[in-house]
């Protein structure tokens, strides 16, 4: 058939002429269609729509070379379309993309097949077929090339495939070093740039770096440092050194070889922020280890990191601040810092970016941990107002730094006082309600640096800073959890907030977490102890032991042993309760009340009701539709309008005795009783000479003064309960004021020797026993034995007997003192 020249200007046609047995025609329609479709990315789409994606995939394996590398070509340049990349997946190209690799194949062929497969790496289960069809070896090979496109493309490649692990390891074993090496002195900045974020990528398995290090690559990169015409390499080379200088071995070969301190001048001198934010970055991934921290010291580090603050580039302040938070684990570091980089560091917590704060704070944190001077150079440059107003920032971070650094500041009690002005713990009250465990456990235990002392508490109270500090006790982060115990137990230390941390639950949360080996540690056991020595009633009511040092005050109440799970309810809700036939709440009082407290209610209610008597009246009075004669309501128009005058009063008198009622809180009656029973014990027994004659003479005291001396035969017949009943019924009210007893058992005398001998320095405890039963035990010292002059014996343990001889002192673990308590 005579030779026939086709002309067409239809890309279908040309597709279809994919479908020619003919070579010639096969090549001359793939050269035609790689014209079309480098014309844009439209085109690429039309030929993917006609099909000329499958027919290309069964061309680049014919056995002709020029239609081989020509259908290589075209499927080269319509890769980098999305829908194209996808369809080569489906078809399952790469195997014979990665055979066209072979040495013998034609250089066009190398290039566009690795153009292909580097448009498809981009995809992960793309880069899993190229691994696992062998496709490394091949493109390491191509580093070689003579070809800089071959190499532009295969390096491209090679950095997409060891994003992954396994082609990182893989990579190593080909040995991929010496080849990436020899890149560094390609002609063209683009292959220089490959190959260094190659080498950063895969230096970061340390088994890279000493085969690095093996190779030289080290001076590789220090070189191109010094190299002012390869300034636009720099950040990559510093990337790569960052990971270099995780090792020891590495950091100290760079400074042998002076490569250290090259380096160093290197970020002093330039002036692009992303080389300097690099190069911090690599010291602090370096400082990282102790003994890159005493090389980076020697060199040092801190200057070029202080004159890096300097720097005015929010991202280069933020590396920095980072390097020096890590190099502060060094002392000598940490003194340096402190000397000249403190007052730099607080300029930035005024910063308008919210991550320079952070970061800022962040080394202000770890540079005053442990440090007074450091912590000293923070207040002198002002940085205490910033730090506290920082509690309010927007980033969790910000605010958890903040809070360590006023926290180590508080260690000094000039400036927690400073900080305290400032009113840091109101400002608690909100962080300590965060979702972020880091936030919480830096403001619980900011809570326990500032709530040492009674103002404090008070404050964080009113803020509503302690139910939220409550609520994190039953955090599962452990760090959390043991500061929120801390900061639970420093606030437990006075009667108001233990009080109201147990009303809160805290006691409850505590004793949970003490009942389990994995959550409590010793600051939970510490608090428990604390909420439960400033709040006596509640301990005697849950332990039934008050030792010698809990003494007890005014307005304590045994309502008896109350049963786990049980709210503990105040004096004022028992008081509230109906008369019942349960066991009368018993309280102390001796405190004499102030006439204006005592009648203020009384006079209250008798304003009122005359008030509003008189309010009833005068409507009647001024009434248009009063029988009263025309002669009367003249005599009286005077008066009237001065009733007129009174009406306009009464509700402002009314408002005032409103807000009088308010503002009054509820008070115990006082025991002018038990207050006689003080003072004439203070009077009679405090001037016996001895403690063993004071302990005798009290009991006999509190014995008389609740029927006396008991036989134990007829305990039964004592009477005491209808005794109690009837004081309960003429009161009206289960809660009994001690003073009332005239009969009382065990534990009334029990409880009333402690609160006399509290009074007058006795010391001794309180120990609830069964059935009623209470004792008191004291320490005292035996007289020397006889002979032996002058021998001091320790002291030994005595029940007071308050019931059958009252006085009568019985051994501790003797058979009768196990008689006396459970008779």
């Amino acid at each position: 058939f005579d030779p026939l020249m086709i002309e067409s200007k239809t890309a279908a046609t040309v597709v279809l002429m994919l479908n020619s047995p003919e070579k010639e025609v096969l090549a001359k329609a793939c050269e035609a269609l790689y014209k079309f479709a480098s014309k844009g990315d439209e085109n690429k789409v039309t030929l993917l729509g006609l099909g000329a994606v499958e027919h290309l995939c069964k061309l680049i394996s014919h056995e002709e070379p020029v239609v081989r590398r020509n259908a290589i070509v075209v499927l080269g340049i319509m890769a980098s379309n999305h829908d194209v990349k996808k369809l080569l997946r489906e078809l399952n190209v790469t195997n014979t993309l990665i055979s066209q690799l072979a040495p013998e194949e034609d250089v066009v062929i190398h290039e566009f097949a690795t153009l292909c497969l580097a448009h498809m790496a981009v995809e992960y289960t793309t880069k899993v077929q190229i691994f696992e069809e062998g496709g490394l070896e091949p493109l390491i090979r191509l580093l070689a090339s003579p070809d800089p496109d071959v190499k532009k493309n295969s390096i491209e490649c090679i950095y997409l495939l060891v994003q992954d692990f396994q082609s990182r390891a893989a990579v190593r074993a080909l040995n991929v070093i010496p080849p990436l090496l020899e890149l560094l002195k390609s002609e063209y900045p683009v292959i220089q740039l490959l190959a260094l974020k190659t080498l950063e990528v895969i230096s970061k398995d340390r088994e890279t770096r000493i085969i690095l290090e093996e190779n030289k690559g080290l001076d590789c990169l220090v070189k191109i440092l010094e190299t002012n015409e390869l300034s636009d390499l720099h950040v990559e080379a510093l990337a790569v050194l960052e990971n270099c200088l995780e090792d020891v071995h590495t950091l100290q070969l760079i400074q042998q070889t002076g490569g250290l301190k090259k380096l160093l001048s290197f970020v002093g001198g330039s002036a692009v922020p992303d080389v300097q934010k690099n190069a911090a970055k690599a010291i602090t991934k370096a400082a990282y280890d102790s003994e890159n921290r005493k090389i980076l010291n020697e060199e040092e580090v801190e200057k070029c990191l202080i004159n890096l603050l300097e720097i005015d580039n929010d991202g280069v302040k933020v590396a920095a601040s980072q390097a020096i938070s890590v190099m502060c684990e060094n002392l000598a570091s940490k003194r340096a810092f402190g000397l000249q980089g403190i007052p730099q560091l607080v300029q930035l917590l005024s910063s308008d970016s919210e991550e320079v704060k952070e970061a800022a704070a962040r080394a202000l944190a770890n540079l005053t941990a442990a440090s007074p001077s450091n912590a000293s150079a923070v207040a002198e440059a002002k940085g205490i107002e910033p730090l506290v107003n920082m509690l309010n920032a927007q980033r969790d971070g910000a605010v958890a730094n903040a809070a360590a650094v006023l926290t180590n500041l508080a260690m000094q009690e000039p400036f927690r006082a400073n900080i305290r002005s400032c009113g840091i713990i109101t400002m608690l009250a909100e962080p300590l309600r965060s979702t972020n465990s880091q936030v919480q456990s830096k403001a619980a235990l900011a809570v326990a640096a500032f709530g040492c002392d009674a103002d404090g508490r008070t404050e964080l109270k009113n803020a509503g800073g302690l139910a939220p500090l409550v609520e994190l006790l039953h955090s599962k982060n452990e760090e959390v959890r043991k500061n929120a115990c801390s900061a639970v137990m420093v606030c437990a230390s006075d009667e108001q907030t233990a009080v109201e941390l147990c009303k809160l639950g805290a006691l409850d949360i505590l004793e949970e977490i003490n009942l389990s080996t994995g959550r409590k540690n010793k600051f939970s056991e510490a608090a428990v102890e604390k909420l439960l020595d400033n709040n006596l009633p509640q301990k005697y009511s849950r332990v039934g032991y008050l030792s010698s040092s809990n003494i007890i005050t005014d307005g304590f109440y045994d309502c008896g042993q109350i049963k786990h799970g049980v709210k503990f309810l105040s004096l004022e809700e028992l008081s509230m309760q109906e008369l019942t036939d349960r066991q009368a709440i018993i309280f102390i009082n001796a405190k004499p009340q102030e006439e204006g407290n005592s009648n203020l209610l009384c006079d209250l209610n008798s304003s009122v009701t005359s008030l509003m008597a008189e309010m009833q009246e005068l409507p009647e009075r001024l009434s248009p539709f009063s029988k009263s004669s025309t002669r009367e309501k003249g005599l009286r128009k005077g008066k009237g309008k001065k009733e007129e005058e009174k009406i306009k009063e009464a509700p402002e008198m009314k408002v005032q005795d409103e807000i009088n009622l308010e503002n009054l809180h509820w008070l115990p009656p006082p025991d002018s009783i038990l207050l006689d029973y003080i003072s004439s014990a203070s009077r009679t027994i405090l001037p016996l000479s001895t403690t063993r004659e004071q302990v005798v003479a009290l009991a006999q005291f509190v014995a008389d003064k609740m029927g006396g001396p008991i036989d134990k035969d007829k305990l039964h017949d004592f009477g005491w309960e209808l005794h109690i009943s009837e004081i309960e019924f003429k009161l009206k009210c289960n809660v009994v004021p001690i003073g009332k007893v005239k009969k009382g058992t065990f534990y009334h005398r029990a409880l009333l020797f402690k609160v006399i001998a509290d009074r007058i320095g006795i010391g001794c405890s309180l120990v609830r026993g069964d059935y009623n039963r209470a004792w008191n035990e004291v320490e005292l010292v035996d007289d020397s034995p006889k002979g032996i002059a002058g021998l001091l014996l320790p002291p030994r343990k005595y029940i007071v007997d308050l019931m059958f001889k009252p006085g009568f002192l019985i051994k501790q673990g003797s058979a009768e003192a196990d008689q006396y308590k459970h008779i």
